[in-house]
């Protein structure tokens, strides 16, 4: 085959360092959400939808087929935190956690993904992030050690 194609879609998940609620101001957090959007699209990796609330973050996008995950995870939190720290002297502390969480998702399993992001404010009146990502952890299979989980 000549020409190269992927259909990869993945639901990532990051936090911002110790889970400061940096992103309180709606306004602020929509602008980054927007801005991480641009961000991933200029990597190849066009967003389907970007949510979360004030401590994290919800990216359901293709992913590109010229970019590992670490690399775009890296320049997702690189750019937007020079942007957030310019964008305002209270941001100056700002930084997202050292890891992420990245999980597959199947084109049938699209809209119900969109909507568990676009939900993530009822969302987190019920469930914390630690227990939601523990929930997402354990339905997609994963192993994980609680001491290095939440940087």
């Amino acid at each position: 085959m000549p020409q190269s194609l992927s259909a990869v879609y993945v639901h990532l998940v990051f936090s911002t360092k110790e889970r400061r609620p940096f992103l309180r101001d709606i306004d602020v957090r929509l602008a980054l959400h927007d801005y991480l959007g641009g961000i991933s699209k200029t990597l190849e990796c066009p967003p389907l939808i970007i949510g979360g609330v004030e401590d994290h973050v919800h990216m359901l996008g293709r992913f590109a087929r010229t970019i590992t995950q670490a690399e775009w995870v890296k320049e997702l939190k690189r750019i937007s935190s020079l942007w957030l720290k310019e964008r305002d002297q209270q941001y100056a502390d700002f930084h997202w956690q050292g890891g992420y969480a990245c999980f597959s998702v199947s084109q049938s399993n699209l809209d119900r993904v969109k909507d568990y992001i676009s939900n993530q404010e009822r969302h987190h009146r019920k469930i914390s992030f630690q227990d939601e990502l523990r929930a997402l952890f354990r339905k997609h299979g994963l192993e994980w050690d609680e001491r290095y989980v939440w940087d």
